[in-house]
């Protein structure tokens, strides 16, 4: 019997480049190159599928949606920890959930990207030079500014080390940061309300939690100086993305860099779109060459494992 395999979400068309699907035994991969958030037509697009593979959080897998999905046995996420999949409903319906690897450099080259683009104002001046003109803002260099990060973990310490080398003093906070973890970074171990008031960049590197959602929101935002920076490349619902909005309209920050959003992909007519003091990618932190490597590489070895009876990377509710 063939094994129908859904691969969601693929937007630039690249899952069947990144690893050999050919190795799965009697199985037809289905490639989506567009988003759907509308249920009825997930489940109609989905409904015949034993196996769905999700790009990280793209699409939602909820527990409303997998009751009306009787087919499916195997889901694979890319990475461990997928916030958007009800791990414990699956698990309950007897569907196996299972994930990837991943990389840990990429999205804080990311971040810097932002950083660089904003304090530099790169955007701009290529605009600029497109359009026939020459020297038109005039940037800001780093040595010696202030780098806030709200959050220390993995991806912010990488965040640090580059800080650190461009003669930035470091400050950070979050709930759970201690003194040992900051002296290993060289950065000062502040309150929440210290950091927004004293940065030149604050920058983004916490895990999505009830804690954490909206709690970068009004009074946050107008704590913060007037020539600075705020970069999220974490997830869109830690910062209160009105509030956000309504600094930047106001013009309360000089900007901002964001890479993600409340909703993905950003609506078209979003008023995020329409300000000149922001630096906008489409959630690319971790969309490279080799992080989709790993990601699609270990997909297959996931369904090929779990197709042998014996899966592998299984992820408990």
């Amino acid at each position: 019997m063939t094994l129908q395999v859904a691969v969601l979400d693929d937007y630039q068309g690249v899952a069947q480049i990144h690893a050999d699907w050919s190795v799965l035994k009697d199985a037809v991969i289905t490639a989506f190159d567009d988003h759907s958030a509308d249920q009825d037509a997930l489940v109609a697009r989905l409904k015949d599928f034993e196996v769905v593979c999700m790009m990280r959080e793209r699409t939602p897998i909820t527990r409303a949606l997998l009751a009306r999905l009787p087919k499916l046995k195997l889901i694979v996420t890319t990475g461990m920890r997928n916030a958007s999949l009800d791990v414990q409903a699956a698990t309950a319906r007897n569907i196996v959930v299972c994930g990837t690897g991943g990389t840990t450099h990429v999205t804080p080259e990311l971040t810097w990207g932002l950083i660089l683009a904003l304090m530099r104002r790169i955007p701009w001046e290529h605009n600029g030079m497109k359009s026939g003109r020459w020297q038109t803002t005039v940037g800001r260099g780093l040595q010696g500014r202030t780098l806030g990060l709200l959050g220390l973990g993995k991806l912010g310490g990488r965040v640090a080390v580059v800080g650190k080398a461009f003669g930035m003093e470091l400050i950070a906070w979050s709930q759970n940061l201690t003194q040992e973890r900051a002296d290993k970074y060289d950065a000062k171990l502040v309150s929440k309300e210290e950091l927004f008031a004293r940065s030149d960049v604050v920058t983004v590197h916490l895990v999505l939690s009830e804690r954490s959602r909206g709690l970068v929101g009004a009074k946050e935002l107008g704590l913060m100086p007037k020539h600075a920076y705020l970069v999220n490349t974490s997830r869109g619902p830690i910062v209160d993305e009105m509030a956000l909005v309504g600094a930047l309209q106001a013009k309360q920050i000089a900007g901002a860099g964001l890479d993600v959003y409340d909703t993905e992909p950003l609506p078209k007519d979003h008023a995020l779109r329409q300000l000149d003091n922001v630096v906008l990618t489409p959630h690319l932190g971790y969309v490279t060459d080799d992080t989709y490597d790993i990601f699609y590489r270990e997909t297959v070895e996931d369904i090929a494992a779990w197709q042998l009876g014996k899966p592998i990377r299984v992820i408990e509710p």
